[in-house]
């Protein structure tokens, strides 16, 4: 995604988040309530599902408070309902469509934080291409995952439903 545009960028996250939620709408029909699954984690040290859906929000919302000038905060760790959770997801899109930024911002330096004391700089077409997108990508799947392990009847259609649309039926020849 070396010629990255704000407004691909903007149909990318609107269409994954909406898959995202997709994905919480499967699970929920499958467990009535999915509360209790929000604890659940694909290994000892992974987070937990509600972490994770909130940690997909995060870059996102961490891209278009950037975008806006704005500090980047992100959302808490703790995601403790469903209710919780699509809360993020909504607020997350409402940001996303609110990006005004030109495509100039994306040649902007950005610095990003790595955890304690690590942090990178990098010009934001790199910043969204090795950083962002694979970890909004990252968080998506883990989420997807955790469902399956719980014996969610999510499958690769739920996850790229976005491409629904382009799916086309060829003529019996």
């Amino acid at each position: 995604m070396s010629n990255v545009e704000i407004a691909e960028l903007q149909r990318v996250f609107l269409t994954r988040l909406d898959a995202l939620d997709h994905i919480l709408d499967v699970g929920e029909k499958h467990f009535g309530s999915l509360d209790a699954a929000l604890q659940a984690r694909l290994a000892p040290d992974m987070f937990p599902l509600g972490t994770q859906i909130a940690f997909a929000c995060n870059q996102p919302r961490g891209f278009s408070q950037w975008c806006a000038g704005q500090p980047v905060e992100n959302l808490p760790r703790e995601v403790d309902s469903v209710a919780m959770a699509r809360a993020h997801i909504q607020q997350t899109k409402a940001l996303v469509a609110g990006i005004t930024a030109s495509d100039a911002k994306l040649d902007e330096i950005k610095r990003t934080g790595l955890g304690p004391g690590l942090f990178c700089m990098l010009p934001a077409r790199q910043y969204v291409s090795d950083y962002l997108l694979p970890n909004f990508y990252f968080h998506i799947t883990t989420t997807y995952s955790i469902l399956r392990m719980l014996g969610v009847p999510v499958g690769k259609a739920d996850y790229m439903r976005f491409l629904g649309p382009h799916v086309q039926q060829e003529s019996p020849a």
